[in-house]
Formats: C-alpha cells, structure tokens, sequence
C-alpha cells in the first residue's frame, strides 16, 4: 500500500461528502422527530450525540465515509500505518471546530501537509491506494 499526502482539494472534497451526509441524516432526525408528539429529551440528546460524534468517532474506527471515498485516512505520526485512537480523534475533532478553517492554513507550509489540528493531537492524513 502507497502512501503520501492528500491535497487540500482532496480534503475539501471529503469534509463535503460528510457534511452532506450529515444535512441529510438532520433532515431525516428531523423528520422522524416531528413525526411523533412528545418525543423523550433522551431520544433527542441521542440523535443529536450521534451527530456530533460522527466525525471523531468513525476517524477512530477506520475513516469517516467522505474520507473513504476520498481514500484519505487519518493516522498517527509516530507510525503512519497505525490509526489515532478515539480520544486523540476527539482532540483533533474539537481543535477543528475551534479553529475551522483557520486550522488549514498549515497545510501550505508543512512538508507533509499537516494542518493545525493534526499538529495538535498528533495525526496525519495519508492518501491510500486501494
């Protein structure tokens, strides 16, 4: 398996297809939600945690679908080969909410195209060919 580093295009493209995905999983929560009257605050909270943890959690796990589709996967610096653990992705999650897209301006003047957030929690991305 060959790897480098994916281009900003290519993660652009990728935070794209997620941020569909979840627009379309708000939409059909939303949906379902107003389909029933007097839905728990605990159903809620779940629908709402499953969206919000979408990201740091399927990075942990493998790669969130936009990355797969991109075949950009998220991986330790100390080891390229290996995935970030889940409380590194949940770092590198809220550093990418705090920063958005401040965070990418590292990725023009790194030499393997880190961005702030990856810097932080100690991750790369790496292009895979599959």
């Amino acid at each position: 398996m060959k790897e480098n580093y994916p281009s900003v295009l290519d993660r652009i493209k990728s935070t794209t297809i997620d941020t569909l995905i979840l627009i379309v999983c708000m939409y059909f929560f939303s949906d379902i939600l107003n389909s029933y009257q007097n839905v728990p605050n605990w159903v809620r909270a779940t629908l709402f945690a499953s969206l919000l943890l979408y990201e740091p959690i399927c990075t942990a796990f493998g790669a969130t679908l936009g990355n797969h589709k991109m075949n950009i996967r998220v991986r330790k610096i100390a080891n390229e080969n290996e995935r970030i653990n889940i409380f590194q992705s949940l770092i590198r999650y809220f550093f990418k909410l705090l920063l958005g897209w401040f965070s990418f301006i590292t990725v023009f003047i790194n030499p393997k195209s880190r961005t702030l957030h990856d810097i932080i929690c100690g991750s790369i991305m790496v292009k895979v060919e599959e």
